[in-house]
């Protein structure tokens, strides 16, 4: 059965009259225009359950209105319902008719109008948008309308798209869905809430791999190529912000292409829509997630929508059709075989979309849009203050026009019976609160529409969005999440959300899925194996313990027990030519001195501190310029006993002092500079991190590096004035000449320290320590085999040689 746009489905006369436009039919004829006739009407075919209810809570609420003894109370509501067949052009056609109607009603107080005062809007912000003198809109959700320069006497009872866009936004975000595939309405409602969502979702870390349009006119091909395009993508997440008869037409060729597998999320126009969840779309709608308008219950509706009935107004055609689709049968049968309608059947054994008020949302909308007109032209009308009654009947005015109500629209502020809170802000929007709806079955096995969460734009940044759902929820991303010890490197000419996965480097960490870069462990910690996280390295000194140490410790203690022994060696033999010649004094205090050089070696062990790391660099250089005071005093003994020309028995007593003040002045110069050192920058301990990757290593600082090199310095000063002293006398003759073993020492003792220098330089860490200590004994070595060793040989193996005789003897060919 058809209708026309052009005139009014239902309608009653009152003092006031409030218009309607709802698409109460969802297709319409296309007649052939032609230049040479006048075209035919517009024809709207296929009822919408749903729509009708829609008009029905309209008529509902202008009853309760008309029987209310606080809300115009002296005032009589009429109504005149057209159809906009969901389409533009027959909104215009209807809004048309709403603004020029004819019809006039008379009371005896009152003078008549023949237009309507208000109008409830259309189901569809492109229908709505052609409605510019429309006032209160129950599911026009286009955030383009709530610019007040172009649309000022908008008002709306449904939140704007602006707001579900951006909670759609964050439900993505929220459920970490970073790839998403979208497909909107071609319209101003699909258009511009998709814009709103993508920008919100780009500021999310949102990627889209696509975004797609359709149009109810659209042709099948191009329907099947959206399809196509949705199946071939990668995005496993589907954000649908479609009007129903697009989301219709999408999901017939979606099920013609045997499309599964998909997480859909949709906008409020029809993701509670009972039709969708049919067993028809169950397998394919499963799980589907979107934003709703807040469910509610309206107390008698029920009941009015079940006394709906042909017989009311038996000249009524759309009650007639509604009649004749719900019960399949026809008030005129013209076909053997059809059902013969006779008006007794009963709608309380019927379940479709126009008796089920489980799922009033969009219902409560137009209930809320109803009452806010009647309470703007209760305050208009002098009756009171939203509800509250002054006068005992209302000052009627005479041709008032609709502007007027639309001043007195945007004050109205009053409480639903259900407790429901109705107010417009400045752009005539309402509080923007949605439920989040999730799609699941039931042990029956059938689809329901379940509650799992809120969305309150007026809430707080992070307290907007809450939802209660534990189920196991799909993913859809571009690129796999990237593990901690990774971080993302983007592909080039892929969006952001594409991604590769580059472990992080050495000495950085990131300790948490998908970072975008890494951090850089403290300068004391390092990264665990994985880069998960920074962890204290290891300290790590010159221990005894380890290989190395134990070497150096072995090598020392042993060099020291050797010079023990050739000391033991020597007070056996002090009394012997061989020993006496040698100087036994310096001999002794020069053995006692090595065995100091050797021991101090051992301070350079172990971990660091304060007092260690004082005493082993004093220790070493007092030892050392100890050690070189004696060669000196021998060296220039012996120059000396072979240069003299005075008597010999004046010589030793000489020497004797000359030994000892030399010694002891040398001693306590180097002892000086030690004393210095430590007053004004003594070494203490020090953590080396910059020089190690996962280890620090616990060193002493040198605190003045000039003290450190002038006690080398100076110890290397004492040995070059050994080398020059001695390497002239090397050739005096003498069978024993103790220069030419102090020469050959000396020559050892520098090259060792000389080497020492870049090895020292370039050693990296407790290396460093070692090759300190591995000087110290070489040239500790290198001293006492150089000038002990020949002698402990005659001692122990040749003692006919240790005669004074024998080593007074000239030009002898056998030197040791």
């Amino acid at each position: 059965m058809l209708g026309s746009p052009e005139f009014p489905l239902l309608s009653k006369k009152g003092d006031v009259t409030i218009g309607g436009t709802f698409s109460i039919h969802s297709q319409i004829s296309k007649p052939p225009l032609a230049f040479r006739d006048t075209p035919e009407p517009l024809m709207c075919s296929g009822l919408n359950f749903r729509e009708l209810r829609f008009a029905e809570t309209m008529i509902f609420a202008i009853e309760e209105i008309n029987n209310s003894s606080y809300l115009l109370p002296n005032i009589s509501v009429g109504y005149k319902i057209f159809d906009s067949c969901g389409s533009t052009l027959p909104s215009t056609h209807a809004a048309m008719g709403l603004m020029n109607g004819q019809e006039r009603t008379v009371r005896k107080t009152c003078s008549s109008q023949s237009s309507v005062h208000a109008i409830i809007g259309a189901s569809e912000s492109s229908s709505t948008i052609v409605m510019l003198q429309l006032f209160v809109f129950h599911f026009a959700t286009c955030a383009c309308l709530s610019n007040r320069n172009e649309y000022p006497s908008f008002f709306r009872t449904i939140p704007s798209d602006y707001y579900q866009s951006r909670a759609l936004a964050k439900l993505v975000k929220h459920f970490d869905w970073t790839w998403v595939g979208t497909v909107r309405s071609d319209n101003d409602y699909g258009n511009s809430g998709m814009a709103t969502f993508i920008a919100a979702a780009i500021q999310e870390g949102v990627c889209i791999e696509y975004s797609e349009a359709i149009s109810r006119t659209d042709s099948s091909e191009h329907i099947a190529r959206v399809v196509q395009v949705i199946r071939t993508g990668s995005a496993r997440v589907l954000v649908a912000f479609l009007a129903q008869s697009e989301m219709d037409i999408l999901l017939e060729e979606v099920l013609n292409q045997n499309l599964t597998g998909l997480q859909w999320v949709g906008s409020e126009s029809w993701v509670t829509a009972g039709y969708f969840a049919s067993k028809r779309y169950s397998g394919i709608l499963t799980g589907t997630l979107g934003f709703s308008i807040r469910r509610t219950k309206i107390t008698g509706l029920q009941e009015f929508l079940l006394q709906v009935n042909p017989t009311q107004d038996p000249q009524n055609n759309l009650l007639r059709e509604f009649w004749e689709a719900t019960f399949g049968c026809k008030f005129q049968s013209s076909l053997h075989g059809e059902t013969q309608c006779t008006g007794s059947e009963r709608l309380q054994e019927i379940n479709n979309p126009f008796t089920d008020v489980s799922q009033l949302r969009i219902s409560n909308n137009v209930y809320k849009a109803v009452y806010a007109v009647a309470y703007a032209m209760h305050n208009m009308l002098n009756c009171g203050q939203n509800g509250e009654v002054v006068n005992q009947s209302c000052i009627w005015k005479e041709h008032f026009e609709s502007k007027q109500v639309v001043k007195h629209l945007q004050g109205v502020n009053f409480t639903l019976q259900s407790g429901e809170r109705v107010y417009f802000d400045v752009n005539g929007d309402p509080a923007a609160v949605y439920e989040l709806v999730n799609w699941q079955r039931n042990e029956a096995g059938d689809i329901v529409i379940v509650g799992i969460g809120s969305y309150n734009a007026s809430q707080q940044n992070g307290k907007q969005l809450t939802i209660r759902w534990t189920k196991r929820r799909p993913q859809s991303v571009c690129s796999e999440s990237c593990l901690p010890g990774f971080r993302q490197a983007v592909i080039k000419g892929k969006p952001i959300c594409c991604f590769s996965c580059v472990a992080c480097a050495a000495g950085e960490i990131s300790n948490s899925s998908n970072s975008a870069e890494c951090s850089r462990c403290p300068l004391e910690y390092w990264p665990n194996e994985d880069h998960s996280q920074c962890v204290p390295k290891v300290i790590e000194f010159l221990s005894y313990e380890e290989t190395m140490g134990a070497l150096l410790t072995s090598f020392s203690l042993f060099g020291a027990s050797l010079t023990l022994v050739v000391s033991c060696v020597f007070f056996r033999f002090r009394h012997t030519p061989l020993v006496k010649a040698s100087n036994s004094e310096l001999s002794f205090l020069l053995l006692f001195s090595l065995t100091l050089c050797f021991l101090c070696s051992l301070t350079f062990l172990g971990q660091p501190t304060k007092w260690s790391c004082m005493l082993r660099h004093t220790s070493f250089g007092i030892a050392f310029a100890l050690c070189m005071s004696c060669i000196l005093a021998k060296t220039s003994a012996v120059v000396i006993a072979f240069k003299a020309r005075r008597p010999a028995n004046t010589v030793p007593q000489c020497s004797h002092l000359l030994q000892r003040t030399s010694v002891l002045s040398c001693t306590l110069l180097q002892a000086l500079v030690c004393l210095l050192w430590l007053n004004l920058a003594p070494p203490f301990p020090y953590k080396n991190a910059a020089h190690a990757t996962e280890r620090i290593i616990l060193e002493c600082d040198l605190g003045s590096t000039i003290g450190f090199w002038a006690v080398l310095g100076y110890i290397g000063l004492l040995a070059a004035l050994c080398f020059i002293l001695a390497f002239p006398a090397r050739k005096l003759p003498d069978n024993f000449n103790e220069a030419k073993f102090i020469t050959f020492s000396m020559l050892i003792f520098c090259a060792v320290w000389i080497a020492f220098i870049p090895a020292y330089v370039s050693s990296p860490g407790k290396f460093t320590v070692a090759v300190e200590i591995f000087a110290m004994l070489a040239s500790s070595f290198g001293l006492l085999f150089c000038i002990f060793a020949p002698k402990c040989y005659i001692l122990l193996l040749k003692p006919e040689r240790n005669t004074k005789k024998y080593m007074m003897g000239r030009n002898q060919s056998e030197s040791i």
